[in-house]
């Protein structure tokens, strides 16, 4: 899993400030498998698709390799008993085999070495195991090349379907939208204060009452894998 550490520092900003999945998309991918279905949630980062899932009960395997989100992850998760975390990777996950009836990537698969992730899927999923990765996109951005190449490889003939998601910020809550995302200036860094003004100037431009609204779109794939 390439990048481990590209999120060190950003992890409380992700966990604040990333926009998580509609409860449309949620009830979705719940309705794929049966009621006590176990989720594996591959690269869960914070927890923002681990949680909904561990709030309706569900068995759900947190594989994180970074350690700092991790942290993170254990404050979003600690209400929940039945949400285990784990620190692996999307190759090496650490978990039992044969474990989930369903394993997500939400927002991580170009980062996946995706041979090796359907190697790893294989051996923790249960026979007739679901396989799914959303991620939140721009509207009007439809095509997206760093998903493009990695969907291509993992899957055959999987079912897409998409949701609506609009994010609403606040002046702080969009620096710290930009500042959970890599490569991005942090504040003790070079270039970040040209950043920050360049952030200021959208958010200027776009927002209302002191709100900007982001229209996002929320896409799946899935697919039974045999």
């Amino acid at each position: 899993m390439e990048g481990v550490e590209a999120f060190t520092g950003r992890a409380r900003d992700y966990a604040e400030a990333r926009p998580g999945y509609p409860d449309a998309a949620i009830e979705y991918i719940r309705g794929l498998a049966p009621p006590d279905a176990a989720f594996a949630d591959i690269g869960a980062g914070t927890g923002k698709f681990t949680a909904p899932l561990a709030r309706y009960g569900h068995t759900v395997y947190a594989v994180e390799p970074n350690a700092d989100m991790r942290v993170q992850l254990a404050v979003t998760l600690s209400p929940y008993a039945n949400a285990k975390i784990r620190a692996g990777s999307a190759e090496a996950t650490g978990l039992p085999g044969r474990c989930a009836d369903i394993i997500v990537s939400a927002q991580a698969l170009p980062r996946f070495d995706i041979g090796l992730y359907r190697a790893e899927c294989g051996r923790i999923g249960r026979p007739g195991f679901i396989l799914i990765t959303l991620f939140n996109y721009e509207r009007g951005l439809e095509k997206n090349g760093r998903y493009d190449e990695p969907l291509n490889a993992l899957y055959r003939n999987p079912t897409v379907r998409e949701f609506d998601n609009p994010a609403f910020f606040t002046r702080e809550t969009w620096h710290k939208y930009f500042a959970s995302m890599e490569g991005v200036p942090l504040k003790s860094e070079a270039g970040y204060e040209a950043y920050a003004r360049e952030l200021d100037e959208r958010f200027g431009r776009g927002a209302v009452s002191g709100v900007l609204r982001h229209d996002l779109v929320t896409r799946v794939y899935s697919e039974k894998m045999e």
